[in-house]
């Protein structure tokens, strides 16, 4: 390690300040901290040290997105071979298959994403956080496996210019910037975000097809044929990861267990979200009415956003008591736009951005709410030490 050591402060020296590229230095420096912890400490005021800092709270976030992206990458790969006539190939041929459709998806991600960062950085005189590096990933596991590459650049630019730097970068941003990417897709392209469209290779032989969601055969009033352990596990159509809410629960239990994920706000969605599915069961006037309340938790978005979006530090509630409302409303809000607006059968995604805008409301009037119970009992004390 000693000699990459050497090497590195080698290259920095070009990059130093009064030196020829110091304009470029955080670029430089960005390659730095992601190898090493950063060496430089504080020397005013008073601290609190910890050994968690930015960067190993990404690294944890990224190895609790793994097993959903792993598959991720398998389903991709198991959705078009069951499309095929000659049955299902081995493990290694389907895998291969989704690695070769999400891997260009990530590269473009991270490729764009952290080059308009860079460009951000040098431009305003400033290091690059690692924030991004969820970011990236996170892009491209919430959209779906068809979307052209192009089209997700885009919504990357938009999310990373519009959705963080425009509000100062990394720990400034109001709403989720992976949602924002997949809000504008949605929004921007919304037939390549439906389905429903089949490639063909030559006049006899269908290449490959998307298909409607569970949710999108629920709001046309179809009947599902998919068994719940199908849906649980994960072998239906979806977005890159949101399908197996298996492997996003063994990401929920990492983010808890390490501290980095708040088990408050997972637990108020999925209380918020089965409370007003149980009130919509006892309606029951379509199929997303009927649907039962336990279907409805482990198909769509809804696992993985209330695990990995909604538990966003910086766009989600601060405050203890604000968490739970936050992540209850989010439940509720999810649920409501899911079963009442056919248009838009998933409503994790309208549900977080909501409530990432009114979040900043709901932890003011908690804030306040202590305060004021703390001055009248300061008031009491008062007034019984008079007495």
């Amino acid at each position: 390690m000693k000699f990459l050591r050497d090497k590195l402060d080698q290259i920095k020296k070009p990059f130093g300040k009064g030196e020829k590229w110091e304009k470029f230095a955080p670029a430089i420096n960005a390659l730095d901290t992601f190898l090493y912890v950063p060496n430089h400490t504080t020397k005013h005021g008073a601290h609190i040290r910890d050994a968690i800092d930015l960067k190993r709270t990404m690294i944890t976030v990224i190895f609790a997105l793994v097993p959903a992206l792993l598959f991720g990458i398998y389903n991709a790969g198991y959705q078009h071979f069951i499309q095929q006539p000659d049955g299902l190939p081995g493990f290694m041929e389907i895998f291969t298959h989704g690695l070769w459709k999400v891997l260009p998806m990530i590269v473009v991600s991270y490729g764009v994403g952290l080059g308009i960062e860079f460009a951000f950085a040098i431009w305003r005189g400033h290091e690059v956080n690692e924030g991004y590096l969820v970011t990236g990933l996170l892009i491209p596991m919430v959209m779906p496996i068809d979307l052209p590459l192009w089209m997700l650049a885009i919504s990357v630019i938009f999310a990373v210019v519009i959705g963080k730097e425009v509000f100062g970068g990394t720990g400034m941003n109001i709403f989720n910037p992976a949602l924002l990417a997949r809000a504008f897709a949605f929004f921007a392209y919304p037939t390549y975000l439906s389905g429903d469209k089949y490639w063909v290779s030559d006049a006899h032989k269908i290449d490959g097809m998307t298909g409607e969601t569970i949710l999108g055969t629920l709001a046309q009033g179809k009947e599902v044929t998919y068994s719940q352990w199908d849906m649980f596990m994960g072998f239906i159509p979806g977005s890159v990861a949101e399908t197996s809410t298996f492997a996003i629960l063994i990401g929920a239990a990492i983010l808890i267990f390490t501290g980095i994920g708040s088990w408050r706000i997972m637990l108020s969605g999925v209380i918020g979200a089965a409370l007003t599915c149980l009130m919509f069961n006892a309606v029951g006037l379509n199929a997303l009415m009927e649907f039962s309340w336990i279907n409805h938790l482990i198909v769509g978005g809804f696992a993985f956003g209330i695990v990995f979006m909604a538990t966003d530090p910086v766009s989600g509630a601060q405050t203890n008591k604000g968490k739970w409302i936050y992540g209850f409303l989010i439940g509720f809000f999810a649920m409501t736009i899911r079963i009442f607006n056919p248009a838009y059968p998933e409503g994790i995604m309208l549900a977080i951005l909501l409530m990432n805008a009114l979040v900043p409301i709901v932890d003011y009037f908690v804030v306040n709410s202590n305060i004021a119970k703390r001055k009248k009992r300061l008031a009491k004390s008062l007034k019984l030490n008079k007495a």
